[in-house]
């Protein structure tokens, strides 16, 4: 039941909240907040808004910067993190027009509701489910530094393979072997099953957490499948209760694609579904590992757009350190069953007509969760209005360990873009499908696409250690 101004202001009261936090997003998919006195909530707060400077948030408008912030009642739980009882809601940016307010088309939850919107237009479907793949690293120190004469970055995990002989009690990950181990080799399990307990409480169902491949403090936690806009909204929350609980626990969580030289990265594999009036759409008991026609042409545009898709779910340079081969991060475009070494995978054990799916395995964390999720659900719509098919175009079924095809066979495969820059050209020159109907303004996607290069060209302007190591006595 959706939440009134009313029923939060009762909330207040019985639980004698002192505070109202309104947490906003940034283009790069950050939280920003501003609190108000609870005393000072009432229907003029949800009506009229907070004023923000929307420049400041990365958003190149062309109407005035200043915006207002409409908080959704529905979104409100308790900041777990707050000393002094806070109440937490996210919302929606609005343009400050006469006589009306209008919804700012660049923010990004706008962006994820514009795009369920158009989804529902087009009768194909009426509610797209996704679930996210949570993989991060709890480190017990890090440091960096960038300057003229100290380039460096270290960082350390008591039960890592590195601390054999200096760990004391033998308490040691091998290299590349954390995946599911049990205690004494996973110390940050109660760490872990608070975070999942405080999703929970925060209205975010888990299915569960464990120890990933990464011996260097790799975990992942997976929520349930879920509503896209609404995942979106957890997706954020998941990311601000591992950080915060991890300094809670003195750890330090990164959702960084490779923070860890010869290591697993962290990914945020989506699996995704679509629903039309409560029925599967992508089930078929004929089709290829039981997918729909429907099922298979949506994955048709996932791959045909997955070029200009990786500058949205992959957009850090350092998320191109992650897509390499041997890791089990995909570098192939094309799809497959139980296949990882492949950007599509199907599940095999979701058997049941309801939960037949399919997972995108390139996007990480360092993504805006909702240009991602609105940028997967555009192209997968344009693969399904244009008929694409993965199989006539080449993509698949590869149903083989894609890593280890002889080099003739791996020549003749299409690759995942190697860089951010080359990501940033393909979005360049392939965007249509993203403002099909207004879901993805071209303002955004220009801004986008400058603020991006801008990083790319800052950090290849910087040595990097491994330079010196090279070139130093050349």
């Amino acid at each position: 039941m959706a939440k009134s101004v009313q029923d939060i202001i009762n909330l207040i009261k019985e639980n004698d909240i002192k505070m109202v936090d309104f947490k906003m997003v940034d283009i790069n998919g950050q939280f920003r907040h501003v609190t108000i006195p609870a005393d000072h909530f009432s229907e003029e707060t949800v009506k009229d808004g907070i004023g923000f400077d929307a420049s400041n948030y990365g958003y190149a408008v062309v109407e005035k910067s200043d915006m207002v912030f409409i908080p959704d009642p529905d979104t409100a739980v308790m900041d777990p993190f707050c000393e002094i009882p806070t109440l937490s809601m996210t919302g929606n940016a609005m343009i400050i027009d006469s006589p009306e307010n209008r919804p700012l088309a660049q923010y990004p939850r706008n962006i994820v509701l514009a795009a369920e919107q158009y989804m529902k237009d087009s009768g194909i479907a009426d509610t797209m489910l996704i679930l996210p793949e949570f993989e991060f690293h709890l480190f017990d120190q890090v440091g960096w530094s960038v300057q003229a004469n100290n380039i460096s970055m270290n960082l350390d995990v008591d039960q890592s393979y590195w601390n054999s002989e200096s760990e004391g009690r033998g308490v040691v990950v091998p290299k590349q072997k954390n995946y599911h181990i049990a205690k004494p080799f996973d110390p940050t399990y109660e760490c872990r099953s608070e975070m999942c307990m405080l999703m929970e409480q925060a209205g975010i169902a888990i299915k569960y957490h464990h120890p990933e491949v990464g011996a260097s403090g790799q975990f992942e936690i997976e929520p349930q499948l879920g509503q896209m806009s609404k995942m979106a909204d957890a997706s954020m929350m998941i990311k601000y209760i591992i950080r915060n609980t991890a300094l809670k626990h003195g750890k330090t969580a990164t959702l960084m694609p490779k923070p860890v030289y010869g290591e697993a990265g962290n990914g945020m594999h989506v699996h995704m579904l679509l629903l039309k009036d409560g029925e599967p759409v992508f089930s078929d008991d004929n089709g290829y590992s039981h997918l729909s026609e429907t099922a298979h042409y949506f994955m048709g545009g996932l791959l045909k757009h997955i070029a200009s898709l990786c500058a949205i779910t992959n957009p850090s340079t350092n998320s191109f350190k992650r897509l390499v081969p041997g890791f089990e991060a995909p570098v192939t475009v094309g799809y497959a069953t139980s296949n990882r070494s492949a950007v599509i995978r199907i599940p095999a054990y979701a058997k049941t007509p309801h939960l037949r799916r399919f997972e995108l395995r390139n996007p990480d964390a360092t993504c805006n969760p909702y240009f991602c999720y609105a940028a997967l659900l555009m192209a997968g719509l344009d693969g399904v209005k244009n008929k694409i098919d993965p199989h006539a175009n080449g993509w698949g079924p590869y149903d083989v360990n894609l890593y280890n095809l002889p080099d003739e066979e791996k020549a003749k495969l299409k690759g995942l873009p190697t860089s951010l820059d080359a990501a940033l050209d393909a979005l360049e020159a392939d965007n249509d499908y993203l403002t099909a109907g207004g879901v993805f303004p071209k303002e955004l996607i220009a801004n986008f696409i400058k603020t991006k290069r801008e990083e790319c060209r800052q950090i290849a302007a910087i040595p990097h250690p491994a330079e010196f190591e090279r070139y130093y006595n050349l």
